[in-house]
């Protein structure tokens, strides 16, 4: 009975509340979600607090991914999706509150993280749970840094 509570809170947080259950694009559902999150809740919380909590999800999804690829023997499922949640997040931290920035953000996240060039894949090719959260981090700092590039010579 236990192991079914902390295999469903898992599945909760890691799917970020089903949005990756979504039969088709579940990772674009959940970087949407963690974009509209992101808007709602910036304006409520100073730099470093996002950032802390950005992190803090992190490392809870390193648990919950280890707890879920054991249990439905993948390497990566495609319905955990929290690691787009964190990678978003990394995207949007400098990002101005504006919603047009944000998809800019969306956009260049998304392509990194579909295409997976250099170090992203690098991170996809780990066979670990680390590795499962570590693509869409990398994916994410490279979107951040692109999107501030933008902002920096608009």
């Amino acid at each position: 009975m236990i192991m079914s509570a902390r295999l469903k809170l898992a599945e909760v947080i890691g799917t970020v509340f089903y949005i990756g259950k979504m039969p088709f694009a579940p990772g674009t559902w959940g970087s949407l979600a963690a974009l509209i999150s992101w808007y709602l809740l910036k304006p409520s919380m100073i730099d470093p607090l996002f950032l802390l909590i950005t992190g803090g999800i992190f490392f809870i999804g390193i648990a919950v991914s280890a707890i879920l690829t054991k249990e439905w023997q993948q390497k990566d499922p495609k319905e955990i999706v929290i690691d787009e949640w964190v990678g978003m997040w990394i995207a949007l931290y400098l990002c101005p509150h504006d919603f047009k920035w944000g998809l800019v953000s969306f956009l260049f996240f998304r392509i990194f993280d579909i295409f997976k060039p250099g170090p992203i894949q690098l991170m996809d090719d780990m066979d670990d749970p680390i590795g499962v959260m570590m693509d869409d981090v990398v994916a994410g700092i490279l979107a951040c840094l692109v999107t501030q590039s933008i902002l920096y010579f608009n």
